[in-house]
């Protein structure tokens, strides 16, 4: 079995810019390792090997031309709840959704159900765990101006991910360049 996901990678400048946040002691925070900081577009779970190579060639027919992607604010989730993940905020507008929109469509042509929640898009930064509401409110508020410079993005991923008892191991699978028809 293959537990997957389909991810957009960052640029190593904005890891580190990201990567400064960690400084700040937050109780029961878990930071996200900096090699491993993406932007989610689908997890998929687990899947076996046939379903893989069905993914793998749906994900070759989405086309979408680079664009740029904007990393700023701050939030949690579950929003109005118990913080249980710190992530920062990323827009592209209509061009992120209509790519995490065409990798939803193979996904579920692959066969899978689609995923019910509604596309947020952000990065996970730290996952929480009995952090107090008010220790990760202030954090953010004094983060609020978070923001890193754009970046073009070229190319989105699948990725396999390996639970271990010391975190998750990501490894690429493969990669789909984007480009304008």
């Amino acid at each position: 079995m293959h537990r997957l996901f389909v991810a957009i990678d960052l640029p190593e400048e904005m890891k580190q810019w990201v990567a400064k946040l960690r400084r700040e002691k937050i109780p029961g925070a878990r930071w996200v390792p900096v090699d491993q900081l993406h932007l989610t577009l689908r997890f998929i779970g687990e899947v076996d090997d046939t379903t893989l190579e069905t993914i793998r060639q749906t994900l070759g027919a989405v086309r979408s031309a680079p664009f740029r992607l904007v990393v700023q604010v701050m939030g949690h989730f579950p929003p109005r709840k118990a913080p249980h993940v710190l992530w920062v905020g990323a827009d592209a507008g209509a061009a992120l959704a209509d790519l995490q929109c065409q990798v939803e469509k193979g996904v579920q042509a692959a066969g899978l159900a689609p995923e019910p929640r509604p596309f947020s898009p952000h990065i996970t930064i730290a996952r929480l765990r009995d952090t107090p509401p008010h220790v990760a409110a202030e954090f953010e508020k004094r983060h609020q101006a978070f923001a890193c410079a754009p970046f073009e993005v070229t190319a989105f991923h699948l990725y396999e991910s390996t639970l271990t008892g010391k975190g998750a191991i990501h490894t690429l699978v493969r990669s789909y360049p984007l480009k304008a028809d």
